[in-house]
C-alpha cells in the first residue's frame, strides 16, 4: 500500500511507539493534528515507573488533541491521545477499553510498544495504523509486523531522520511497511488520514 492509499484507508485508531529521541519526535508528529481528529491515538514512549506528568503536559502544550495518561478500564475516546503510564504496559481490550498491566517487561521495557501494537491489532485488525518512531533496541518491530498481518497500515520513521535509528531499522528488518517517512511526512499523512476518516 502506498502512502497515498494509506491516507484514503478507513482507520479507527492510531498506535505510536517511540523510545530514545521520542519526546521530540512525538511532539512533532502530533503538532499538526486538529482537535477534531476523529481517531484515538495510543502512545508508548519508554518511560520509567517514576515518571511524572511532565510528558503529558509537554505534549498537551504542543498539540490540539486532548492528552492524558491511560487509566485501567477506561473507554476509548476519539480525538484523545492516550499515553501509557510509566511502569505499566498499555493494552487494548476487545470491548474497546484500555487496560494496564504490570506483567514482565518486554525487551526490558514496561511499557512495551509490542504489547500495545499486538493487542491493538487483535482488536482493530485492518482498521489500525501503527507507527514506529525513533528509538534504541527492537521494541515495536514484532508488533508492527503483527499489525501488518492483521491487514492494518504500517509506517516506520526513516532511520536517516531518527535520533536513534535502531528501532526503525529493526522494524524494517521485520517487514516492508506501507510507508517510510520523516517526521513531517508522518505528521502530514496522519492529518490526511484524519480528514479521510471524518
Amino acid at each position: 500500500m502506498s502512502a497515498r492509499a494509506l491516507a484514503r484507508a478507513p482507520y479507527e485508531a492510531v498506535a505510536l511507539g517511540a523510545s530514545r529521541g521520542g519526546v521530540a519526535a512525538l511532539s512533532r508528529v502530533v503538532a499538526k493534528l486538529p482537535a477534531s481528529f476523529p481517531l484515538p491515538v495510543f502512545v508508548v514512549e519508554h518511560r520509567r515507573a517514576s515518571s511524572d506528568s511532565a510528558l503529558v503536559e509537554y505534549l498537551e502544550s504542543r498539540c490540539a488533541l486532548r492528552v492524558k495518561e491511560a487509566e485501567d478500564k477506561e473507554p476509548i475516546v476519539a480525538g484523545t491521545l492516550f499515553l501509557a503510564p510509566g511502569g505499566y504496559h498499555l493494552l487494548i481490550e476487545q470491548d474497546r477499553t484500555l487496560s494496564l498491566s504490570v506483567d514482565a517487561p518486554v525487551h526490558f521495557c514496561r511499557p512495551a510498544i509490542d504489547v500495545l501494537f499486538e493487542t491493538a491489532a487483535d482488536t482493530f485488525g485492518s482498521r489500525l495504523l501503527g507507527v514506529v518512531l525513533t528509538g534504541s533496541g527492537c521494541d515495536g518491530a514484532a508488533g508492527l509486523a503483527q499489525i501488518a498481518r492483521a491487514g492494518g497500515g504500517t509506517i516506520v520513521q526513516d532511520p536517516r531522520s531518527a535520533e536513534a535509528a535502531e528501532m526503525p531499522r529493526a522494524a524494517l528488518a521485520h517487514l516492508d511497511p506501507d510507508a517510510v517517512l520523516d517526521l513531517d511526512g508522518i505528521s502530514a499523512l496522519l492529518a490526511a488520514i484524519g480528514d479521510a476518516s471524518s
